[in-house]
């Protein structure tokens, strides 16, 4: 179980004397970083912030994702699966169910900028980096609009790149301007934190097992970098959704192919939390984070009804 220790028992390890402490509440008269450095020693469950929600192995926070991976313990996570803003809400419009609808999907998708994007995707990376065990991996999805600042944003900090998915989708939306390509895939950038470290890959799994929801890979032969899944069925969304959710089908895979069973799974931006439902479904610990509760409450309404189900 994800337990988290009291504040108190956490603070052991800071050697800089408070400037105020009675019972669970301290106070330092200092620069922030250096007291989170300081808590490098502690373990992966002791985090300052009240969880959201707490059940089992299954972790929620509604916080900026920087606080809380600032609180883990350097090298404690076993992967993290990142499907950041795309920054692409412009006042565009697309295709969903046959309407016509807007590409705006909240304040946290429009962009900042050029060098204020990349700057975003440089700190999470980073603050994600730090938290990963050396053969830990990070999967990152994401489509034109930001893909490509985050893969050179991880290239910048040193990350081992060892695939770049494509996600094509056979039900895409259609393209209303008539103008270029039918956006049909994203891409997925799969790293281990350290070059020479060696990472999970289940790769048995990933030939042999059976994958019906995909047209693209054939029985018993290697899992390729191309993979062909719907967006997310209605099952799925029964108590509403996210504007960027992702299909289970995915996240299913991508927790079976880079994790084994305990492992500690981070998404720092959880949504509805579709990677804890992987996650859960398959005996691993996760813990995940968004700044919106909506979402944060539809991840445990999802998440009650897979335990309810099991």
């Amino acid at each position: 179980m994800l337990t988290l220790e009291k504040p108190k028992k956490v603070l052991s390890s800071i050697k800089l004397k408070p400037y105020f402490q009675k019972d669970n509440f301290v106070l330092y008269n200092d620069d922030s970083l250096n007291i989170l450095h300081q808590l490098k020693e502690n373990s992966v469950d002791m985090i300052f912030a009240d969880p959201h929600f707490q059940k089992d192995n299954f972790v929620l926070y509604n916080d900026d994702s920087l606080n809380i991976l600032h609180q883990l313990k350097e090298n404690s996570v076993d992967m993290i699966f990142a499907d950041p803003p795309y920054n692409l809400s412009n006042g565009g419009f697309t295709v969903h169910a046959g309407r016509m609808v807007s590409v705006n999907k909240g304040v946290w998708d429009i962009s900042n900028g050029f060098e204020n994007d990349y700057a975003f995707h440089y700190r999470w990376l980073e603050a994600c980096k730090r938290v990963l065990k050396p053969g830990g991996t990070l999967w990152v999805s994401g489509t034109y609009h930001s893909i490509y600042q985050c893969g050179y944003a991880m290239q910048a900090l040193d990350y081992h790149i060892l695939n770049d998915i494509s996600w094509f989708k056979p039900n895409a939306s259609p393209n209303l301007s008539c103008r270029f390509f039918t956006a049909s895939h994203e891409t997925i950038i799969w790293a281990r934190k350290e070059k020479k470290a060696k990472h999970t890959f289940n790769y048995s799994a990933m030939k042999e097992g059976n994958w019906p929801e995909d047209q693209f890979k054939k029985p018993g032969l290697q899992m390729r970098s191309v993979w062909s899944m719907g967006t997310p069925k209605p099952a799925e969304k029964k108590f509403g959704k996210h504007p960027t959710q992702k299909p289970l089908d995915l996240l299913r895979r991508i927790v079976l192919a880079s994790t084994n069973k305990g492992d500690i799974i981070i998404d720092p931006f959880t949504g509805s939390s579709t990677t804890g439902i992987a996650a859960t479904m398959h005996g691993r610990k996760f813990v995940g984070i968004d700044t919106e509760k909506k979402f944060l409450d539809l991840s445990i309404k999802r998440f009650n009804d897979l335990k309810n189900s099991l």
